[in-house]
């Protein structure tokens, strides 16, 4: 098969970058990880994230309306009418990128005692981590063993 060089065509929509500019910002993968560990309301996540109160508002903002976190009203008796965020089905898909993320810093920025967390299976217990895998089922070890190849978003650019 003929790979055409990367030359060949632009990457003015790359995934990567896009999925950046929506969740490439500290704040909003820690009010994910709150999120993911079952944190739901704003005072609670504004505790477990330390961030300050404008910053959380805006982070739930961006994240309710890139439809990766959805509102629930709830109202505690005596009070008024407060949200709740919940995962979608587009914010639960990024678990596996917090998952990677937090094995990355495990490995290369935990303190010398080891990491402060440890995700475990809760039906049998055993420790989790992710394997990159093609869709033959092949273990794909590193970024040697791949090719990178247009897609059928890819836009080329002209030849002379």
């Amino acid at each position: 098969m003929d790979v055409l060089p990367r030359s060949a065509f632009f990457l003015d929509n790359c995934s990567i970058e896009r999925t950046l500019s929506v969740v490439g910002e500290k704040w909003t993968f820690l009010v994910l990880r709150e999120v993911f560990n079952g944190i739901r309301r704003f005072a609670d996540l504004q505790e477990g994230t330390g961030a300050p109160r404008q910053v959380l508002s805006a982070r739930l903002s961006r994240l309710v309306d890139e439809g990766m976190l959805r509102k629930v009203p709830y109202q505690e008796p005596g009070q008024r009418q407060r949200d709740e965020y919940r995962l979608t089905d587009k914010g639960r898909d990024l678990y596996p990128i917090l998952i990677a993320l937090m094995h990355w810093g495990d490995r290369y920025e935990a303190d010398p005692e080891g990491p402060s967390l440890l995700v475990t299976h809760r039906d049998c217990g055993a420790p989790v981590h992710l394997e990159l895998r093609c869709a033959e089922g092949h273990d794909v070890p590193g970024p040697r063993q791949i090719t990178v190849l247009p897609g059928p978003g890819a836009h080329y650019k002209p030849t002379g």
